[in-house]
This record gives C-alpha cells, structure tokens and sequence, in this order.
C-alpha cells in the first residue's frame, strides 16, 4: 500500500540530574564538592534514505522516543549522554508542526538528515556552585526536558517529469514502455492506484526520472475520483507530459479532455497551470484518433503548447518524445526544490524559528487571588534547588531577579503580603 501522509509523535531524552556530592576520603575528610554533571539527552533525527519510497512505517509505529541522560555521580562524573535515534524518511517526505503547520524540513536529496528535536541539557553538579564565600554547595541543578512534539508527515514524489491525463489515457503503457518500470496496467478505470516511477535513459547519458500521476478526473481538485489523493505529487515536477486519448474511445473529446485537466491543475494550485507541459496524442494507431488529431493539434497548439502524437501500445514516437523532454528539461533553470530557513524572510509565517525567544514565565492570578508563575523555565530552576537549605534558596531567589520576574511581578500589581505560588510551593511576597 503506497503510505503518503502521517501524523507521528517524537521525544527527544531528558537531559540527566547533576548531583549534590562532598569529596569523602581518609586524608581528605573535606574535600569539597565533587558532584558531576547530568548526561545529554538523545536527539530525534530524520535522515532521507533514497531505498525507502513510502511512509508505510509510520502506519504500524507512532511514538518515538530518544534515550533520556544519565544523572551524574560523584567524583565529578558526569553521566552518560542518551542515544539519539535515526528515523528514515523517503526523498520528498516534508515534515510540519502539527500545532501550527510550519514546515519544519523538506528532504530532497539523499542522506539529508535534519534534528526535529533536540535532547535536554544535563543538569549541573553541585561543584559548579562553590565559591569563596559558599565552598560546600548543597544542591545541584536537575537536567531539562527533551523537546516533543506531534509532526504531519507527508510524501510528495521526486519526478522530474509527470505523466498526467484522465484514466485509461495510456499513461501506464507509456512508462512500461520506455522504462524498466512494471505498473500495473487494465482497461478499466483506475487501473493505477499509486504513483509509479522509473528512469528514462536517452541519448549518451541522458536521463530523468518520469511519474505516472493517477486517479485525475473531472473535479479531482475538490476530491472526486482519487485525484485529491494524488495531485500533490505534481507540484514537484518540472515538466509535466498531459497524456491525452486522441481516439476519444472513451466516449470523451480530446479537446475537452485536455480543457477539463489543466481546469483541475488550476484549482488545485495555480502554479500548476504555468507548468511547462508537452501533450502526448496516444492512441493514434486507431482511425478515431487520426480524425480527432488535426483539430486537437489545432487547439492545443493555438495555447502554445507542443504536441505528440504517439501510440503506447505499438510503442511509435515514445523515444522521440521522450528525448524531447529530455532536452527541454537540461534548459530549464535548477529549481530550487528544499524549503531553506535562512533564505526566508523574518516575517514569514510559515517559517519555523527554532531559536526564536520563548517566554520564560507567566504571572496570572487565579480565582482566590493568589499569583500563579508558570513555565517550563521557572519550574526547572524550583525543582533544582533545595529551598530548605539556607544557601541554596539565596540562589533561587538571585535567579528570580536576574532573570526580570521581581520587576514583573511588581508591573502585575503584586502587593507586600501577597501570595505568590510556584507549582508546589507558597510564597509571602516581600519587596
């Protein structure tokens, strides 16, 4: 089953604990902090794999998740970091936030590898906490969370040429024909249920990779048919072949059919219209399609547009037509296909910014008027400290106003006396 689109969840590992530790030897019976640092946590990675040419993986596993850090230890050990793990995608596999749609990676050449999130940082020891004045720290910092996030996966085909036209146009025949590809091929409607390729060889050399679109019909665009499923795939090719039966057998005019799917191609993206596209007359080893070709050739030329006639069945005119493409396809200009993030404008909504600025906290009130400070951030800093110990709650509290939340709390009104809560702990604010 061809597998285009998924919708997964990743977790990068939790950075390890940094711990509280005192050097304790028989000579040395205060030897001072020796507390090592929490490991890395795993990152979540994506590399493109040119082997795999579905998304049929994702249908059978959901979840992944990197290795979480190891805390730290004594003698100023440091934990060990956590395992990332490799996902393999196909080429043209575009992944999105699934919260906020923002493309995050676009993978079009092979072994691209791009990290969808990254592992927390290892907590510090308590050695990184002494001086002069404080030379037995008794806390130490925890590690942060790994970064999760739900994701769209979503496969659109690397072609450089696409084989489009209603069903039983010949489309299937005419990529058996002039590559080693082995579609499925009938004479009833939707033959083709999946987008085939293979690679066409010509010239001294020459060659591209060709794809057989299915499931185009009238209305396609908004669903009908299997059209819906498939148009994306067009949008990465370059040229696209429009396959049309010049012999109207179908009880169809190939006027018409050619009207009706580059109607389709414009309502589905307007770009799509403006393709660069050469039609392929088939059929022509039947009478019907000698008649209906003068005024086919007539219409479809009048658009500016080249025209082809060929028959996929008695394999005539394919290779003539194929190195035309092939030649038309080495004067175009490289296309830039990847989504670069730095090539973007600041102001682009659509951009993904993993190093934009994330609030460090918020200050609300809550029904019985006490103030709530949330945030990832915050909730670390609480929970690596030890508010118990005399030292270790002066550097919580120098923290809180090194990092503005004293001076927001004022601008929120806070008042002496007030009840500030941090998650699980209760505070009487002082000014």
């Amino acid at each position: 089953m061809f597998i285009d689109n998924a919708k997964i969840f990743i977790k990068a590992g939790n950075g390890g604990n940094g711990v509280v530790s005192f050097l304790r030897e028989k000579y040395k019976p205060a030897g001072g902090p020796d507390g090592g640092d929490g490991g890395k946590g795993g990152d979540v990675i994506f590399k493109a794999d040119e082997g795999i040419r579905t998304l049929a993986d994702f249908r059978y596993k959901r979840k992944y998740a990197a290795e979480n850090g190891n805390n730290g230890s004594g003698q100023n050990c440091s934990g060990k970091s956590g395992s990332d793990i490799t996902i393999l995608v196909p080429l043209g596999t575009m992944i999105r936030d699934e919260l906020t749609g923002a493309l995050l990676a676009d993978f079009t050449t092979n072994s691209q590898t791009e990290v969808m999130a990254k592992g927390g940082h290892g907590g510090k020891g308590n050695q990184h906490f002494a001086t002069s004045t404080r030379q037995a720290p008794s806390f130490a910092k925890s590690g942060s969370s790994g970064e999760e996030k739900w994701l769209i996966v979503e496969l659109k085909i690397l072609a450089d040429v696409g084989l489009i036209g209603f069903p039983n146009a010949g489309k299937s025949t005419i990529l058996s024909d002039v590559t080693s590809a082995t579609p499925k091929i009938g004479d009833y409607p939707f033959t083709t249920l999946e987008p085939n390729l293979g690679v066409v060889s010509y010239g001294h050399g020459g060659g591209f990779v060709l794809a057989d679109i299915p499931g185009l019909i009238e209305g396609a665009h908004s669903g009908a048919g299997l059209g819906h499923e498939f148009l994306k795939h067009i949008e990465r090719t370059k040229i696209l072949v429009h396959v049309i039966d010049a012999s109207g057998m179908e009880g169809r005019d190939p006027v018409d059919d050619f009207k009706v799917i580059n109607e389709e191609l414009r309502q589905y993206n307007s770009s799509l219209a403006a393709r660069p596209q050469i039609v392929a007359a088939n059929k022509m080893d039947l009478p019907d399609a000698q008649a209906n070709f003068p005024a086919l050739k007539a219409y479809v030329e009048g658009m500016g547009i080249e025209i082809f006639p060929v028959s996929a069945a008695m394999n005539s005119g394919l290779m003539e037509l194929m190195m035309h493409v092939g030649n038309k396809l080495v004067q175009l200009p490289v296309q830039q296909l990847a989504y670069s993030l730095k090539d973007q404008d600041d102001d682009d909504e659509y951009l993904y910014k993993p190093d934009e600025v994330k609030k460090l906290f918020t200050i609300r009130r809550d029904e019985n008027n006490v103030v709530l400070i949330e945030g990832e951030w915050i909730k670390k800093l609480l929970f690596s400290v030890n508010l118990n110990d005399s030292e270790s709650l002066q550097y919580f509290q120098r923290t809180l106003s090194r990092r503005g939340v004293n001076e927001e709390l004022a601008k929120a009104g806070v008042g002496e006396g007030d009840t500030v809560r941090i998650y699980d702990y209760e505070f009487e604010y002082l000014k």
